[in-house]
């Protein structure tokens, strides 16, 4: 088959103008997750801080 790239280019488009439907979900599980980390991040942040310094504490000073 002999088509120039303008034309598989052209013909691709158009069998992907019926995946657009899944652009609105990915926007939205991105947005709640993002969300969802401010929020615990806002209620637990400096507890979480802690819990990550008392580890990074014991792997480099050791027990």
């Amino acid at each position: 088959m002999n088509t120039t790239p303008v034309r598989w280019a052209a013909a691709r488009l158009q069998t992907m103008r019926g995946d657009r439907g899944d652009v609105p979900g990915w926007v939205l599980v991105t947005l709640m997750t993002a969300g969802l980390v401010i929020a615990l991040w806002a209620v637990a942040g400096d507890r979480l801080t802690q819990i990550f310094t008392d580890s990074m504490d014991s792997v480099v000073d050791g027990p």
